[in-house]
């Protein structure tokens, strides 16, 4: 365990003992831990914790946690809050946060807080939230710094300081020409690093721009390509409307690369290993449906008389529905484990707790795809010795699964507390063990119930 690790771990023991006592005491001990730690810890907490946390954090740092929160934690301490105390939220986090903080909240109490903020501030939130959630204008700041292209450096400086709030929000500051269309970009290092007499126009780099309709993965791509600070977002006549920082790119890439990533395994984006056991197995079942219909086929073509199977070889005609689930449910389980130790959502505090619900996921679906064969294969083969057999096949193919869910979780658990990846192990060891091994397994409770 590295040093990181076990500070992370005792930082968060020492909250959890906090928690239930004086107040004073957790006041305190939360004034020295990141938003993020604390938003992430949220996640261990009923609403009940989570509201006396919020209670306890000055405004700044309340306006960070939640907005650094999974939505399912931020949207109810949202609902509690009273009309005063969102509306110093929204007045404290950039443009953005706030109109993501807004979405959470009734329609209602949405128009009552902007009733209470600063006019301007109010019209640019709700423009803002007009934009599509998915789109550059959505993920864009539009509380922006802009700088006309014929001035010098110090009058740029001078105009950061007037602006105040709108400059701690970015990385620098966009040059605009008489239109408003984005000519420059005057990163803040380029203001300390140059003399305050250079003209704007020496100093400033050519900005990049987009869409405000493009699609935010495209936007993210283009900071990333570049390497840049901030993107510029213009409207359909090029006047600049806002800007996408690094931070906010490098999110949504994450955000995207994480999606597809789990969508392989029929798992949800947003903290799958915090999903309830019945969400779990509703969302990856479609995945295993295709694999019982195609192992079916393969039982039915293996079992055509031109083939010319000895007798008693029926059991053999069903291996490819083992080796198919065994090994779609091992990988489900190993992929969203490895993913959680990689992004920190499993800790090993939490491996036990993981384990058994992804073990659990495992035996629901092999039990549902088990009933499943059973009563196709009770309807369809007549040839063999009718139901007895068919429920034979169910049980076992419960069993098999069962146990290759219970692999899945065990081997990168194991490989990451002996310090080797689990990513490099888990995926063709457990490919090979999970079919011999379910295989084996298959065979022995189909032929000891027969």
């Amino acid at each position: 365990m590295n040093p990181d690790t076990h500070d992370s771990l005792l930082q968060k023991h020492q909250f959890t003992q906090r928690l239930n006592g004086p107040k004073d005491e957790l006041r305190l001990f939360l004034e020295g831990v990141h938003p993020a730690d604390t938003a992430e810890w949220l996640l261990d907490l009923s609403v009940e914790e989570g509201w006396s946390v919020l209670e306890q954090l000055d405004i700044e740092a309340r306006a960070e946690v939640l907005a650094q929160a999974e939505e399912s934690i931020s949207a109810p301490l949202l609902e509690r809050m009273s009309l005063e105390q969102l509306t110093e939220v929204v007045e404290e986090l950039p443009a953005d946060d706030a109109v993501d903080v807004l979405a959470l909240v009734e329609k209602s109490v949405s128009e009552q807080v902007l009733q209470q903020v600063d006019l301007e501030r109010a019209e640019g939130l709700r423009e803002l939230a007009s934009y599509d959630p998915e789109s550059a204008g959505g993920m864009m700041n539009s509380e922006l710094v802009t700088a006309p292209h014929g001035v010098r450096l110090g009058d740029v400086i001078k105009l950061i300081k007037t602006e105040g709030d709108e400059a701690e929000d970015g990385q620098g500051v966009f040059v605009v020409d008489d239109e408003g269309r984005p000519v420059g970009y005057l990163a803040y290092r380029q203001l300390i690093t140059h003399s305050i007499h250079e003209e704007v126009r020496d100093v400033m780099a050519l900005p990049v721009s987009i869409l405000i309709t493009a699609d935010q993965e495209e936007a993210a791509g283009l900071v990333q390509h570049y390497q840049l600070e901030e993107l510029a977002v213009v409207d359909a006549s090029g006047v600049l409307v806002g800007a996408i920082t690094a931070d906010d790119a490098l999110g949504v890439l994450e955000e995207e690369a994480s999606e597809d990533f789990l969508k392989l395994v029929g798992a949800p984006a947003d903290q799958p290993t915090r999903q309830s056991v019945g969400r779990r197995v509703v969302n990856r079942l479609p995945l295993q449906g295709v694999t019982v219909l195609g192992g079916l086929l393969t039982a039915w073509i293996l079992g055509w008389e031109r083939w010319g199977l000895p007798p008693g070889a029926d059991l053999f005609r069903f291996i490819p529905i083992v080796i198919g689930l065994a090994g779609n449910v091992g990988i489900q389980c190993s992929t969203i484990l490895v993913r959680g130790f990689a992004t920190g959502e499993v800790e090993r505090e939490r491996e036990l707790n993981v384990l058994r619900g992804e073990v659990s996921v495992g035996f629901f679906i092999g039990l549902i795809c088990g009933a499943a064969t059973t009563l196709i294969t009770g309807f369809t083969e007549s040839g063999v010795a009718g139901w007895s057999f068919a429920i034979a096949i169910g049980v076992a193919i419960t069993v098999a699964v069962s146990w290759a869910a219970l692999l899945g979780c065990i081997v990168p658990t194991v490989c990451r507390r002996i310090g080797i990846d689990p990513a490099v192990v888990a995926g063709p060891f457990l490919i090979t063990v999970s079919d011999v091994s379910g295989t084996v397994l298959y065979l022995c409770v189909a032929a000891i119930l027969l």
